[in-house]
C-alpha cells in the first residue's frame, strides 16, 4: 500500500535534496567491510523530473526560474490546484466533477506522492533524466513506437498491463532503467561480497545481481537466452568507486526498455553521503535509432520500504473483465478512452 501524502496541495517551490554535509559532493567514497564501494541503504527517486524532456523544453539544465515555471505547469501541480480548497459534497458539485467522465478521478492528488520539485543531479536542476540524445527524447524506431503502445483491450487478464495483475510495478521502478512515478519511489539496496540486492517499494520488484571480479568475467555469466527474466538478466562488477551492472534478456511481456537483443548498462556511484549518482545507457537497434543515456539522483530516505498491498481488496480487475463480458453479451464494442491523468489532459510520458 502506498505511503499517504500528508498534504494534498503541492507546495509551489523547488525542493532541493536533504543536505548531508559529512562529505563534499563528488568526493564521498565510503567502503563496505570487504572494500567495495558502499551504496547500501534506502534511496528514493521521488521527483517531478520525467524520463523524457517535454518537447517545448530545450535545455537539460534548468535555472531556478525555469524550474519554477515547469513546476507550476506540471500535471501534478495542475491537479493540486484543481482540487485546492474545501470540497462541496452535494449533487450539483458531484455532477460537475463527474461531467468529464474521467475514470481516473479515483486517484485524486491526496493519494499521490511524486515529490514537490524537479530533481537536482550533481547540483543542477534537470528537465529530464535523459541526457543523450541532446533533445532528451527516446529515439524510437517505428517498431519501437509500436512496442511501447499501451494495451487498451479489456478482453482477457492476459493482455491487461502487468501492474494491474501485480506482477511488475507501474513505473518499472525496479529497473532497468530505474524510474520515478506517482508514488512508491523508494528503493532498498543491500550488498554482500558476492551479490547486490535491489528491492523496489512498488509491488516489491526485486533484482538479485551476482558480482564478479571483472567485466569480462561478469559478461560471460549471463544465463541462457531461452530463459528471460522479470527485470532482466543482470550481472555486476566494481570499477573504481562505482558499481556497474549489465542487463540483457528481460521478459518480453515486461514493458522493458530493451528486447532480448538489447542491453542496459547502469553505473552507481556515491556522490555524497546523501546521494547516489545513477547513470544508464540503453542499446537496442531493434527499438531505437541510436543508443540513449541519462543520469538520475538517488536521494537518501529516512523511511524504510512500505508494504505494497496490491491484490488485497482489489476488485478492479474482476470488474474490468466482467464489464467486457457484459459488453460482448450485448453486442457492443469495447470503448477506448483518451488517457487523462488525475483530471489533467496530457500526453503519456511527458
Amino acid at each position: 500500500m502506498k505511503r499517504t501524502l500528508m498534504a494534498s496541495v503541492v507546495v509551489l517551490c523547488i525542493a532541493a535534496p536533504t543536505a548531508f554535509a559529512q562529505a563534499a559532493p563528488g568526493n564521498a567514497k565510503p567502503k563496505t567491510a570487504w572494500g567495495a564501494p558502499d551504496i547500501q541503504g534506502f534511496w528514493t527517486t521521488q521527483s517531478l523530473t520525467p524520463m523524457q524532456r517535454a518537447e517545448d523544453v530545450k535545455n537539460l539544465v534548468l535555472t531556478d526560474q525555469e524550474a519554477e515555471k515547469l513546476l507550476y505547469n506540471n500535471r501534478y501541480s495542475q491537479a493540486a490546484r484543481q482540487e485546492a480548497g474545501v470540497s462541496k459534497v452535494d449533487a450539483e458539485s458531484s455532477a460537475k466533477l463527474l461531467s468529464d467522465k474521467n475514470s481516473s478521478r479515483a486517484y485524486n492528488r491526496f493519494w499521490m506522492d511524486p515529490g514537490s520539485g524537479y530533481a537536482q543531479v550533481k547540483g543542477e536542476y534537470r528537465s529530464s533524466w535523459i541526457t543523450s540524445p541532446e533533445n532528451g527524447r527516446i529515439p524510437y524506431t517505428n517498431a519501437g513506437i509500436s512496442a511501447n503502445t499501451r494495451a487498451t483491450a479489456f478482453d482477457s487478464y492476459e493482455i491487461r498491463p502487468l501492474p494491474e495483475r501485480c506482477l511488475m510495478s507501474f513505473t518499472g521502478s525496479g529497473g532497468p532503467v530505474l524510474g520515478s512515478g506517482m508514488y512508491n519511489n523508494t528503493i532498498q539496496i543491500v550488498q554482500s561480497p558476492d551479490s547486490v540486492m535491489m528491492l523496489a517499494e512498488m509491488i516489491h520488484d526485486v533484482r538479485v545481481i551476482p558480482i564478479f571480479k571483472t567485466a569480462t568475467e561478469a559478461q560471460t555469466k549471463h544465463g541462457p537466452g531461452a530463459v528471460p527474466k522479470w527485470g532482466g538478466d543482470s550481472v555486476g562488477w566494481y570499477e573504481g568507486d562505482s558499481l556497474v551492472v549489465e542487463t540483457v534478456n528481460s521478459h518480453p511481456k515486461q514493458r522493458s526498455y530493451i528486447t532480448p537483443a538489447g542491453k542496459v548498462t547502469e553505473r552507481y556511484t556515491r556522490w555524497s553521503d546523501g546521494q547516489v549518482l545513477y547513470e544508464f545507457k540503453v542499446e537496442d537497434p531493434s527499438l531505437y535509432t541510436s543508443s540513449w543515456s541519462g543520469e538520475m539522483s538517488l536521494n537518501h530516505s529516512d523511511e524504510p520500504l512500505y508494504e505494497y498491498a496490491c491484490h488485497e481488496g482489489n476488485y478492479a480487475l474482476p470488474g474490468i473483465l466482467a464489464g467486457a463480458r457484459k459488453l460482448e453479451s450485448e453486442g457492443r464494442p469495447h470503448p477506448v478512452e483518451k488517457p487523462i491523468f488525475a483530471g489533467v489532459d496530457q500526453a503519456d510520458g511527458e
